[in-house]
C-alpha cells in the first residue's frame, strides 16, 4: 500500500532543494555587505523570480493539474525596461534547467499565479526578503492544501545551521511534513532524515521564544509584555522568515509569536508564509493557531481571512500563551 502523498512529499523535497542551491548561488554572488543599507533590492528579486521559476516548472511537470498560488508574476519582468533583470534571471535559472528560455522562465513563474481550489500548492519563493539582503535568515517554503487543509510542508533554509548552538557549524537546512506522519529534517546538502519534534517544556520561564526581526506588521512591544506576564525569564530570538517555525518545531525555541500590530488593524497574512511552516510544527508535536486560539484557516483564498495574528508552540504552553493573551 503507497504511503498517502508520498509523492508530493519527494517532489516538494527536490523542488526546494533545487531552488535554495539556486538561491544560495545569487546571495554569494549578489548580496554585498551593505546592500541592505543602499536598499538595493535587484538580487532579492533575482532569487524571487528565480526560485519560483525553478519550482514551478518542476510541479508543472509533476502534477500538470495542480494550481500553484504564489507571490510573484512575470508581468514586470517581460517589460522591455527589465530585460537586463530576465536575463540576469534566465542566467541563474539555467544553473537548474539548462535548456530554460526567457520565455520559459517568464511561463514557469506565471504558472504560480492561480487561485486557490480543492487541491493546489501555495509558495513564497523567498520568504524573508530583508534577512535576504542582510545575509541572514530566509526560507524557501511550499506548502499542498487539499479541501483547506495542509497535507505537505517543505521548507528550505538555506542560512540556518543545523545546531543553533553551534552558529560557525554547518548550515542549511531542510523540514519536511505530511500530515499524520510526523515531521524531519534532512541536512541541505544531503544526508538522512531526522524525526523532529519540538521541546517538552511546561514552565514558560524555560522556554525560549522567537518572533520576527520586522515590526511591519507584528508588535514587538505586546510581545514583552506577553513574556513578561508568562515569567519568561530570556529575551526572545528575532529570525527573519519560517526558519522561526523550524526552530520550534526542533525545539530550539518553544513558543513563536506574531501578535497584530495596532498599525496595522486591517492586515491578514498570506497563505504562503504559514502554510509550510505550520503542518512542520504541528506534526513535530506542537500547536499552532491564530491570537485568539482558532485554528488557521487555509479555505479562504490567498489570505488568511478569518484570523488574526500567529502562536505557533511546543504544545505544553499553548493554553497559558492564548490565556495571557486575553488578559493583556
Amino acid at each position: 500500500m503507497s504511503i498517502p502523498y508520498s509523492a508530493e512529499k519527494e517532489h516538494a523535497y527536490q523542488a526546494i532543494v533545487r531552488a535554495a542551491t539556486l538561491c544560495q548561488l545569487i546571495q554569494a554572488d549578489m548580496v554585498k555587505p551593505t546592500a541592505a543599507q543602499k536598499v538595493d533590492r535587484s538580487p532579492v528579486t533575482v532569487a524571487d523570480y528565480a526560485s519560483q521559476a525553478i519550482i514551478c516548472q518542476g510541479l508543472a511537470d509533476a502534477f500538470p493539474n495542480d494550481p500553484v498560488v504564489a507571490e510573484e508574476t512575470s508581468e514586470e519582468l517581460r517589460s522591455s525596461d527589465q530585460a537586463g533583470m530576465l536575463a540576469q534571471v534566465a542566467r541563474y535559472v539555467r544553473t537548474s534547467a539548462p535548456h530554460a528560455g526567457r520565455e520559459d522562465v517568464c511561463d514557469w513563474i506565471d504558472h504560480g499565479g492561480a487561485e486557490p481550489g480543492p487541491r493546489f500548492w501555495t509558495l513564497d519563493p523567498i520568504d524573508g526578503t530583508k534577512g535576504f539582503l542582510r545575509g541572514e535568515q530566509y526560507a524557501v517554503a511550499l506548502a499542498l492544501i487539499v479541501d483547506d487543509q495542509v497535507q505537505v510542508g517543505a521548507l528550505a533554509c538555506p542560512n540556518l545551521p543545523l545546531d543553533l548552538a553551534r552558529a560557525d557549524g554547518p548550515r542549511g537546512t531542510v523540514f519536511l511534513a505530511v500530515r499524520g506522519q510526523g515531521a524531519q529534517m534532512i541536512p541541505l546538502d544531503g544526508g538522512p532524515a531526522l524525526p523532529t519534534s519540538v521541546a517538552s517544556i511546561g514552565d514558560p520561564s524555560t522556554a525560549p521564544f522567537v518572533e520576527s526581526v520586522e515590526s511591519g506588521h507584528t508588535d514587538h512591544g505586546a510581545h514583552e509584555s506577553l513574556a513578561r506576564a508568562l515569567g519568561i525569564g530570556q529575551p526572545s530570538v528575532r529570525l527573519d522568515s519560517q526558519a522561526k517555525y523550524g526552530i520550534v518545531a526542533r525545539g530550539d525555541a518553544s513558543i513563536y509569536l506574531r501578535l497584530p500590530s495596532p498599525k496595522s488593524p486591517d492586515y491578514r497574512e498570506k497563505i504562503w508564509d504559514h502554510a509550510a511552516g505550520a503542518l512542520i510544527i504541528e506534526e513535530a508535536g506542537g500547536r499552532v493557531t491564530d491570537a485568539l486560539g482558532a485554528d488557521l484557516d487555509f479555505g479562504q483564498g490567498r489570505q488568511l481571512e478569518k484570523n488574526r495574528g500567529i502562536v505557533a508552540s511546543n504544545g505544553y504552553l499553548h493554553t497559558r500563551i492564548l490565556d495571557a493573551i486575553k488578559l493583556a
